[in-house]
């Protein structure tokens, strides 16, 4: 793995999901010499809602990836029905009419595991050098204080990699954010995020669904092969019960909530309950000298979800 690493980079992109994947393609056909760094092993799962808007598909459509995103199994989310706690629901749907070149009239939905792998594909294919299993722990800086390289641990070593330039896609607890000072988190609300998926849920169809309660909220929405991804979030405090038993704690929640619990009596996980958070990390802005974060690292707060 050294060797991929080996004489540093023009840019350093830390984080190989979509955006940070989509900006090393980007970069790498335009010239530049770019290096992408990500802790984990390819392909991975990742607590997500896992759906792609129209505008995202322009992105997959340049980078030509949206053919073979389609061709893995992505299903089409034509919008969101939204069920508030007092029983009123509305949908909205994508405008088509608004469609841009490149644009589907649709949202598509598709597992991380598949998804990852093939837009960091392109990011290889363009060029942009990929090291997986690399944690990076910080950010390097001259005497300016610009950054100029990252510092990072991997195989049992730990060693510096300069670069011209660091970009952040290393999600809501960004290290190049935490490092430069750039992220804090907020008091509040602070929420935890447990997401496992579903063969089997009752109704489902291709607009996706957000019931809001008056304990947090859970969207579900099908993402192929017959699988229905749920994404709950709650409060930092309720979710304090799930200590050793996420599994147990989502189904508790889901049965206390009967148009859910009628829609998953007869479904069977899928996958694990992974769990994310607390969020309420917000991003004072997205650079600095030499620097600058993308995705989730970049996303400024949202008083609803609190990310």
């Amino acid at each position: 793995m050294r060797h991929v690493m080996a004489g540093g980079a023009d840019v350093i992109v830390v984080g190989g999901g979509p955006a940070g994947a989509a900006t090393a393609w980007a970069l790498a056909r335009n010239g530049a010499d770019v290096l992408v760094l990500d802790r984990a092993h390819f392909p991975r799962g990742k607590p997500c809602a896992e759906y792609l808007s129209p505008q995202a598909t322009r992105i997959l459509s340049e980078m030509g990836a949206l053919d073979e995103v389609v061709r893995a199994g992505a299903v089409r989310l034509a919008g969101m029905t939204i069920h508030a706690p007092n029983g009123v629901s509305f949908e909205g749907r994508f405008d088509v009419s608004r469609a841009t070149s490149g644009v589907r009239e649709t949202g598509l939905a598709l597992r991380r595991e598949v998804l990852d792998a093939i837009v960091l594909g392109r990011a290889r294919a363009a060029g942009a050098r990929v090291a997986e299993g690399v944690a990076v722990t910080g950010v390097l800086r001259d005497a300016s204080g610009r950054a100029n390289g990252v510092r990072v641990r991997s195989d049992g070593g730990m060693w510096e990699i300069p670069a011209r330039i660091v970009v952040g896609a290393d999600g809501l607890r960004s290290v190049v954010g935490r490092r430069l000072g750039l992220v804090r988190t907020s008091r509040w609300p602070r929420r935890i995020a447990f997401v496992s998926h579903f063969r089997g849920v009752a109704g489902m169809g291709d607009v996706g669904e957000m019931h809001v309660g008056r304990d947090g909220f859970c969207g579900i929405a099908s993402v192929g092969g017959g699988v229905t991804n749920a994404s709950m979030v709650v409060p930092l405090r309720a979710a304090a019960a799930a200590s050793g038993d996420a599994e147990g704690f989502f189904d508790r929640w889901i049965a206390a909530h009967p148009a859910l619990a009628s829609r998953f009596s007869g479904a069977e996980r899928a996958s694990a309950v992974r769990v994310t958070g607390p969020f309420a990390v917000h991003a004072r802005r997205a650079w600095a000298p030499g620097a600058a974060l993308v995705g989730d690292a970049a996303d400024f707060f949202d008083p609803l979800t609190g990310e």
